[in-house]
C-alpha cells in the first residue's frame, strides 16, 4: 500500500509533542524554567506515562524505533538512573557508528543507517565496511547485557509494496544475524520489516527516498534493568 503524502503528513499532534519533547524542544525543568538534561528529560517523561506516549505512537506509526524506546520508559528516579546509564552507551556508540545517526531519545537510544550505508541496491549482504562498525557495535552491546535491541527494516515507495516489504524484512534479519553471530544474544533482538509504510521524507525526490531507505535501530532497557533501577540496584 502506497502512502499519499496528506496521509503521511497528517500524524496526530501528540505524536510530534511526543517526539519533540524527546529531543529536547519542549521540556523544561519546573523549578528553573531551564531546559531539562538528558537524565532530567527520561524522568520526566517516565512520570508523565511512557508506556502510554508509546502505545499512542506505536498505533500511530506501526510500533516505531521510537515508539519502542517510550513503551519501555519507566520514569521518575529510576529512568534518570537508566537514562545515566544510556547516555554513556550513545557515546561509545558514536564512535563506533561513525555513518550512523545516533540520538539519545528518553530512556533510549535510537541508531539510524542509511541503507546505501549497509547494503548494496536490493541487496540484504552486508558490505564489509559496515561489518567492522556492527562488530564494535555487538560489543558494546556485550558490555551492556540488560538491554533490549529492535531493528527495523525500511524501503522507499518505488516498486512492488511486496517486494519493499520482503527487502526490508530480509535488511533487518540479516543486521540481527549479524549482531547474534557477535554473540548478542538472540533473546534480546527483535527484527521487524516496514517496507515502504512508514516514510520520514517525501518519496517523490531522490533526497526523499535516499532519506527513507534506511535501519533504525532501538536500545532500551529490559525488564530485568527496569526492575533493578526500580529496586535501587543499579549504581548513580
Amino acid at each position: 500500500m502506497k502512502m499519499n503524502m496528506k496521509s503521511m503528513y497528517a500524524k496526530p499532534f501528540l505524536v510530534l509533542m511526543a517526539v519533540s519533547m524527546l529531543s529536547g524542544n519542549v521540556l523544561t525543568s519546573c523549578k528553573s524554567g531551564k531546559p531539562m538534561n538528558k537524565t532530567q528529560k527520561g524522568g520526566a517523561v517516565g512520570a508523565g506515562g511512557g508506556a502510554l506516549v508509546g502505545g499512542i505512537i506505536g498505533r500511530k506509526t506501526g510500533n516505531t524505533a521510537i515508539g519502542a524506546i517510550i513503551g519501555a520508559t519507566v520514569g521518575g528516579a529510576a529512568g534518570a538512573i537508566i537514562g545515566r546509564r544510556m547516555d554513556k552507551q550513545a557515546e561509545e556508540m558514536k564512535r563506533e557508528l561513525p555513518n550512523a545517526q545516533v540520538e539519545r531519545v528518553g530512556e533510549g537510544i535510537k541508531i539510524t543507517f542509511g541503507s546505501d550505508i549497509l547494503f548494496d541496491v536490493n541487496s540484504y549482504a552486508l558490505k564489509p565496511e559496515t561489518k567492522r562498525q556492527l562488530t564494535e557495535f555487538a560489543q558494546t552491546l556485550n558490555k551492556y547485557p540488560d538491554t533490549d535491541i529492535r531493528i527495523e527494516g525500511h524501503a522507499d515507495a518505488t516498486g512492488p509494496d511486496d517486494y519493499n516489504l520482503k527487502l526490508s524484512r530480509e535488511r533487518a534479519k540479516a543486521v540481527g544475524d549479524y549482531l547474534q553471530a557477535q554473540s548478542v544474544s538472540s533473546g534480546r533482538v527483535d527484527e521487524i520489516g516496514y517496507g515502504e509504510e512508514q516514510p520520514v521524507a517525501d518519496n517523490s525526490t531522490e533526497a526523499g527516498r535516499r532519506k527513507n531507505r534506511r535501519v533504525d535501530i532501538a536500545v532500551f532497557a529490559n525488564k530485568k534493568m527496569q526492575r533493578d533501577a526500580k529496586d535501587g540496584k543499579l549504581e548513580n
